[in-house]
């Protein structure tokens, strides 16, 4: 945060103050209203990839010149809503019922209130900063929860395991920074 000195030459008091009353009068108003964007730190939560598949994936290289590194995930709402239900059919119809699951049908109900023709984005923001290169080229984690499901829904459990050990291993990696100095 800044200094009060500097945050009142920046934003001064008197409109500070109208700002949070604004938002606290709109928050009485719509005291139902939810974030529509969902962020973490150091991660991207494994559910949020059964959403998207590989070939959706938009992967831009810094450019040398400034331009700075892309990571992301876009897919229209129906297909994201399609990809969650079959998700949610196949862990439950495989007895993997936990964490997953469950996170799934949270998603599942934020989905819900955006409009049928919306668009749904994953995008690694900051985090493509703490990863190189190369992390960010191999990373292909909507390809492996895509694959562990499929392995699942045909009773492979070996291959979904396997699946399954490379998104951990890959997503282990990158919150362990977190902690490093």
């Amino acid at each position: 945060m800044f200094p009060a000195n500097v945050l009142d030459v920046l934003l001064p008091a008197v409109v500070r103050d109208q700002a949070r009353a604004d938002h606290e009068r709109w928050q009485r108003h719509n005291p139902d209203a939810r974030p529509w964007i969902r962020t973490t730190v150091w991660q991207v939560p494994v559910r949020w990839f059964v959403l998207f598949r590989d070939e959706e994936r938009e992967y831009a290289a810094a450019d040398g010149e400034g331009g700075e590194p892309v990571l992301r995930y876009r897919t229209p709402m129906v297909e994201a809503r399609r990809r969650l239900a079959r998700g949610l059919r196949t862990l439950r119809e495989s007895a993997a019922q936990g964490p997953l699951t469950e996170g799934l049908v949270d998603v599942g109900r934020w989905l819900e209130e955006f409009h049928p023709r919306s668009l749904v984005e994953l995008d690694y923001g900051g985090l493509v900063h703490a990863l190189s290169a190369e992390q960010l080229a191999g990373d292909r984690s909507a390809a492996d929860v895509a694959e562990g499901l499929a392995a699942l829904g045909t009773g492979d459990s070996e291959g979904a395991g396997e699946a399954y050990a490379r998104l951990a291993e890959r997503w282990r990696a990158v919150r362990d920074r977190q902690f490093t100095n």
